[in-house]
């Protein structure tokens, strides 16, 4: 259940609360706000809850006390109805402001990487992406640099003052990566990999959880449960494409799941269209619509040479095309009241 406390509730009354619930055999989750404190609490039977609900809601510093059905329960926009704005080291992902995150699909070169990232931050971008380890299909298809890749990546985004975001594939490489990276992402076959989601569940550092591509939004939503219940709070949801019957597209791109997610779900929803459409020809047309529905982030893959990339080069943008596209996305976020 959430237990939403009074705007003048006092330290006291909140650790009253708190010391009441935990005797009750709840586990106790609290979210210190700017207004209010939420207390999420999980772990006794259903049976009881009623009455355990009725005698907090008696408390006059208590406002509001609900009970979550879903089977997500931090997940939840019940447990944090403002929504989450995750700070990646000063750079705010959720909220009023659009994140962007753009690079190379591959780090395949430091020059590569290098002209690829002072595009970008020349259009606005503040977190530089880029693969350092690849997963593919086929074991004969490029499989990343590794460390190498990690320390070009650092060293870049270091230079340019921006932040960055890399994908983890493996346990035993969460912690090596976490000492380069600002945002670890979770690709959309490792959705539920419940080992590698609890490992970085035990870490600070912020998570892009990508939808798997034949997962429903319940069970991404989930998959997010599982890392916010191992006691990392920075959690960013990712539509990136889900596999239909349609074959013009490498995915379909799922943009009612991005106001679905955020009416369920108090996790900022980023929209990663390269991988979503596959076509460089459509990222443009769906970047846009990916903000007109209130994407708190977008992904997007920018390549200086797409036509010599060693991956996924039909659907990165040339730098040229990208900076043309972030001025045309000003004017969509104004007329919705936000900015980049």
């Amino acid at each position: 259940m959430i237990i939403v406390m009074s705007a003048d509730a006092t330290a006291e009354q909140i650790s009253d609360i708190e010391k009441r619930v935990k005797d009750w055999g709840y586990g106790v989750h609290p979210i210190y706000g700017a207004e209010r404190t939420v207390i999420g609490a999980t772990g006794v039977p259903e049976a009881d809850k009623s009455r355990y609900m009725e005698s907090l809601e008696a408390l006059p510093y208590v406002e509001q006390v609900m009970g979550i059905l879903r089977p997500y329960k931090f997940a939840s926009r019940e447990f944090h109805p403002e929504g989450t704005v995750i700070d990646v080291k000063g750079v705010p992902v959720g909220g009023n402001q659009i994140a962007l995150m753009a690079g190379p699909c591959t780090v395949e070169t430091y020059e590569q990487t290098w002209e690829s990232a002072v595009a970008c931050k020349a259009a606005g971008a503040n977190i530089l992406r880029g693969g350092a380890y690849k997963p593919s299909t086929s074991p004969y298809s490029f499989q990343g640099h590794g460390v190498p890749a990690l320390k070009i990546l650092r060293d870049i985004a270091d230079k340019l003052e921006m932040r960055v975001i890399t994908e983890v594939m493996d346990v035993r490489n969460v912690e090596l990566v976490c000492g380069y990276a600002d945002i670890l992402q979770i690709g959309t076959r490792n959705m539920q990999n419940y080992d590698l989601l609890r490992e970085v569940g035990k870490v600070q550092t912020p998570v892009m959880l990508k939808r798997g591509m034949t997962a429903k939004i319940e069970e991404w939503l989930q998959a997010a449960e599982y890392i916010l219940l191992g006691g990392n709070p920075n959690v960013m949801l990712c539509e990136r494409g889900i596999r239909t019957f349609e074959t013009y597209t490498r995915n379909t791109l799922d943009l009612s799941a991005v106001p679905a997610a955020k009416e369920l779900s108090h996790l900022p929803v980023i929209v990663d269209p390269s991988q979503g459409t596959g076509k460089r020809s459509l990222v443009q047309a769906m970047t846009k619509a990916a903000v007109a529905v209130g994407a708190d982030g977008l992904l997007i893959e920018v390549h200086p040479h797409p036509d010599q990339a060693l991956k996924d080069g039909a659907q990165q943008l040339t730098t040229t095309d990208f900076s043309a596209l972030i001025a045309e996305l000003h004017p969509i976020a104004k007329a919705i009241g936000r900015t980049f």
